[in-house]
């Protein structure tokens, strides 16, 4: 099929929602730990954000099953934080109340990575400059991978460190969501080709990209371990795509309608379904 026309510059993530079997346990760790403030409560559910920003949702559901081992789904939700302090202050939370899984230095960025208490990944980073993002020679991004020296970072942690009812400062967003998938070429007919955003960049073995405008990337796909089936118990439930306007929405509907793909109506947006069953909600800011 010929290339979807693309989403706006402006398009980026929005908030992710995740189907918990002990919310409790999962709002204590991303308030403490990834250090966000809850919002909004509603019975065993909640919304957890920055500033008024809500970029987590919590629904519990104790009668959903656990993720099974070749079920698709999240890979892990990457909240970008707005500075190096910030980082470092995020890892002085984490080795205190939790476990370090991962950090790497990516060149474009640093990311810290841990696990929420229901097993979803969770990365916190920073970018770096722009300008400081190591290129292709054709200009494409180009990610690299190395140890992150965390003895330094922990000397630029930010302090004080703030205390309340949010640790991050204003300004944190989910930077990007990535995804486990089962077949990279279908991924890549669907959220390039159908729905609109770029491929910034393309790893061997079995990883792809995707952003709009020239960031790094909005959303990861990967098939590392080999997933191959739609999973529909707890873990991811949705992650959302954030447009500027209103009439950014309806164009995307509109390009869907050409396609295989169901488009239903929730929230003020548009919910599709990608080749997995991993739901996407796409609305205009608020």
């Amino acid at each position: 099929m010929s290339r979807a026309p693309a989403l706006p510059d402006d398009t980026r993530p929005g908030r992710t929602a995740l189907r918990v079997a002990d919310s409790a346990a999962t709002i204590a760790f991303y308030r403490d730990v990834v250090g966000l403030r809850v919002l909004d409560r509603d019975g065993a559910s909640a919304t957890l954000g920055a500033g008024e920003t809500p970029l987590l949702v919590a629904l519990e559901d104790s009668d959903a099953d656990p993720r099974g081992e070749r079920e698709t789904g999240l890979y892990h939700t990457a909240f970008r934080v707005p500075s190096r302090g910030a980082l470092g202050a995020a890892l002085e939370r984490v080795r205190d109340g939790w476990t370090l899984d991962g950090a790497s230095d990516h060149g474009i960025s640093e990311a810290l990575y841990c696990t929420d208490p229901e097993g979803n990944g969770v990365e916190i980073y920073r970018d770096r400059p722009r300008g400081a993002w190591p290129r292709t020679d054709d200009g494409s991004v180009r990610a690299t991978g190395g140890p992150l020296a965390l003895a330094d970072l922990a000397t630029a942690a930010a302090d004080p460190t703030p205390t309340g009812p949010q640790l991050v400062p204003d300004g944190t967003t989910v930077g990007h969501v990535h995804l486990e998938v089962s077949s990279l070429e279908a991924t890549r007919e669907f959220y390039a080709e159908t729905l609109g955003l770029d491929v910034t960049m393309s790893y061997a073995p079995g990883a792809l990209f995707f952003a709009a405008g020239d960031y790094h990337h909005h959303v990861g796909a990967n098939v590392w371990n080999e997933r191959s089936t739609p999973a529909d118990g707890l873990g991811l439930a949705w992650f959302e795509l954030v447009v500027p306007e209103p009439a950014a929405v309806e164009t995307v509907r509109e390009r869907l309608r050409g396609s295989e793909a169901a488009v239903g109506d929730v929230d003020g947006g548009i919910e599709v379904a990608d080749p997995d069953g991993i739901a996407i909600r796409i609305r205009a800011t608020e």
